[in-house]
Protein backbone atom coordinates (compact mmCIF):
# COMPACT_ATOMS: atom_id res chain seq x y z
CA UNK A 1 0.00 0.00 0.00
CA UNK A 2 0.88 3.56 -1.04
CA UNK A 3 1.65 6.37 1.58
CA UNK A 4 0.66 8.48 -1.90
CA UNK A 5 -2.31 10.44 -0.97
CA UNK A 6 -3.16 9.31 2.21
CA UNK A 7 -5.40 12.59 3.13
CA UNK A 8 -7.87 11.07 0.51
CA UNK A 9 -7.72 7.48 1.06
CA UNK A 10 -8.63 8.50 5.05
CA UNK A 11 -11.51 10.55 3.47
CA UNK A 12 -12.60 7.48 1.31
CA UNK A 13 -12.72 4.96 4.08
CA UNK A 14 -14.71 7.46 6.36
CA UNK A 15 -16.88 8.18 4.04
CA UNK A 16 -17.48 4.22 3.19
CA UNK A 17 -17.53 3.76 7.09
CA UNK A 18 -20.54 6.26 7.07
CA UNK A 19 -22.63 5.13 4.00
CA UNK A 20 -21.58 1.44 3.79
CA UNK A 21 -21.03 0.19 6.99
CA UNK A 22 -23.16 2.64 9.55
CA UNK A 23 -26.18 2.41 7.03
CA UNK A 24 -25.94 -1.54 6.45
CA UNK A 25 -29.00 -3.35 6.89
CA UNK A 26 -28.81 -7.02 5.57
CA UNK A 27 -31.37 -10.32 6.96
CA UNK A 28 -32.32 -8.23 10.07
CA UNK A 29 -29.26 -7.41 10.93
CA UNK A 30 -29.05 -3.40 10.90
CA UNK A 31 -25.65 -1.88 12.37
CA UNK A 32 -27.56 0.34 14.85
CA UNK A 33 -29.53 -1.68 16.64
CA UNK A 34 -26.94 -4.33 16.79
CA UNK A 35 -24.33 -1.65 17.74
CA UNK A 36 -27.21 -0.35 20.79
CA UNK A 37 -27.11 -3.89 21.33
CA UNK A 38 -23.36 -4.02 21.76
CA UNK A 39 -22.99 -1.15 23.92
CA UNK A 40 -25.76 -1.86 26.32
CA UNK A 41 -24.66 -5.36 26.71
CA UNK A 42 -21.44 -4.53 27.97
CA UNK A 43 -18.96 -4.40 24.70
CA UNK A 44 -17.97 -8.22 25.20
CA UNK A 45 -19.42 -9.98 22.82
CA UNK A 46 -16.90 -10.23 19.89
CA UNK A 47 -19.53 -11.60 17.21
CA UNK A 48 -20.41 -7.48 17.28
CA UNK A 49 -16.96 -6.75 15.62
CA UNK A 50 -16.54 -10.47 13.68
CA UNK A 51 -19.96 -9.20 11.92
CA UNK A 52 -18.30 -5.43 11.14
CA UNK A 53 -14.89 -7.73 10.03
CA UNK A 54 -17.48 -9.31 7.94
CA UNK A 55 -19.44 -6.15 6.27
CA UNK A 56 -15.99 -4.05 5.93
CA UNK A 57 -14.01 -7.26 4.34
CA UNK A 58 -16.33 -9.29 2.56
CA UNK A 59 -19.31 -7.31 2.36
CA UNK A 60 -21.58 -9.53 4.57
CA UNK A 61 -22.24 -9.40 8.61
CA UNK A 62 -21.87 -13.19 8.52
CA UNK A 63 -18.89 -14.43 7.25
CA UNK A 64 -17.82 -16.71 5.89
CA UNK A 65 -19.54 -14.60 2.78
CA UNK A 66 -20.21 -16.03 -0.67
CA UNK A 67 -16.48 -13.96 -1.21
CA UNK A 68 -15.09 -16.34 1.45
CA UNK A 69 -13.74 -15.61 5.11
CA UNK A 70 -12.80 -12.64 6.63
CA UNK A 71 -8.46 -11.94 6.17
CA UNK A 72 -7.20 -11.11 9.69
CA UNK A 73 -9.75 -11.69 11.50
CA UNK A 74 -7.80 -12.62 14.62
CA UNK A 75 -5.90 -9.30 14.29
CA UNK A 76 -9.14 -7.26 13.81
CA UNK A 77 -10.43 -8.83 17.43
CA UNK A 78 -7.14 -8.40 19.13
CA UNK A 79 -7.07 -4.41 17.75
CA UNK A 80 -10.72 -3.62 18.89
CA UNK A 81 -10.17 -5.28 22.29
CA UNK A 82 -7.45 -2.65 22.08
CA UNK A 83 -9.58 0.17 21.36
CA UNK A 84 -12.09 -0.89 23.99
CA UNK A 85 -9.66 -0.92 26.62
CA UNK A 86 -8.65 2.42 25.78
CA UNK A 87 -12.20 3.68 26.53
CA UNK A 88 -12.22 2.23 30.32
Amino acid sequence: SSDQYSELKWIAGLYYWMKDVQEYNQDGWYYKTELHKFVNSGMTDMGFIDAISGIVNRGCHNPPCATGNVDGLEDRRSNFKKVLMAFK
